[in-house]
């Protein structure tokens, strides 16, 4: 649904099942540009454009998907994230029962599509948003399915560092992640012998390689103690100064952990009922009116939890 103050503009039914989630990202060269990304429980993600007027947006509507992705399950966690390297906007997803993270290419829809709005032909399912790669979290491991990237912010100081919280039981884990960015023409114009031309030996080494790149691109990997299950929602937040990772969890607690050593070295307690989960969490900085001075920022910690209750904590 799209809402405008208190006016529902427009609103879509594009998946089958539980719409899960939804992201967004405003293009910096055109302020009026809105990408949009949807999760569904369909094993489906939606992509659509949105051209938002700065003056009256009363009129605005959804429109059609400009591209979707099918997975093998459901999907996890999206992000937008641009390329550090060539500025190309990608969509980051993780999804359940599986350890990778996996580079999609977002991309305006063609002038084709924008013209034949009135075309039969067009009102066709959106076309395949294109895999440009995936990384795994686990590369060296030998287990079929380890855990599941549940959630993942963009550090704010680093737009390549990534931080993920995990579905792991009976506690969340946490990884601090260099993002390894595919490039779009690597693999076409590399020189590389192909698959047929590789022997099982060499076959094995470039595997190899990939792997421990992919091991030496995570940088940390921490153990919250933070209870959860296999229905809760892992959800962080990173410190704005970047020192830190804020982490939810089932007992109503709050902790906090130091991004260069993974250690716990704080615990919100006494907000939220004891045994509740806590559903998600934000952190930043909030400009305070202070009586007779000038305004001061501090820096906030805001969780809702399961008991229907929304804590602010000043750290």
């Amino acid at each position: 649904m799209l809402q405008y103050g208190s006016q529902t503009l427009d609103s879509r039914k594009d998946h089958a099942k539980y719409a899960v989630k939804v992201v967004a990202y405003q293009d910096k060269d055109n302020q009026s540009k809105w990408w949009v990304a949807t999760a569904g429980w369909d094993e489906t993600v939606f992509l659509y454009c949105l051209n938002i007027p700065e003056g009256d947006a009363s009129t605005l509507k959804i429109g059609e998907p400009v591209a979707r992705i099918k997975l093998a399950s459901n999907p996890e966690s999206l992000l937008f994230v641009p390329n550090v390297d060539t500025k190309e906007l990608l969509l980051l997803v993780s999804r359940r029962d599986s350890t990778y993270i996996h580079y999609y290419q977002v991309e305006a829809a063609s002038e084709a599509d924008a013209t034949n709005d009135d075309d039969a032909n067009a009102q066709t399912s959106p076309r395949e948003a294109r895999l440009l790669g995936h990384q795994n979290l686990a590369p060296h491991s030998n287990a079929w399915v380890a855990f599941s990237p549940a959630h993942m912010v963009l550090s704010p100081h680093d737009p390549g560092l990534l931080a993920v919280a995990t579905s792991t039981l009976p506690h969340m884990k946490i990884m601090i992640v260099r993002l390894l960015f595919p490039t779009t023409t690597a693999k076409e114009n590399d020189g590389s012998p192909s698959a047929d031309q590789m022997t099982q030996a060499s076959q094995a080494m470039a595997n190899l390689a990939i792997q421990n790149r992919e091991d030496a691109a995570i940088l940390l990997q921490a153990n919250t103690f933070a209870p959860q299950t296999a229905y809760s929602t892992p959800q962080l937040a990173w410190r704005p100064n970047g020192s830190g990772i804020w982490v939810n969890g089932d007992d109503g607690v709050v902790r906090g952990v130091e991004t260069k050593t993974g250690k716990i070295v704080a615990l919100l307690k006494g907000g939220h009922e004891p045994g509740c989960k806590v559903r998600t969490v934000w952190s930043g900085y909030v400009t305070v009116a202070q009586e007779g001075g000038d305004p001061v920022r501090e820096e906030w910690v805001i969780s809702g939890g399961f008991d229907k209750r929304l804590i602010v904590w000043k750290v």
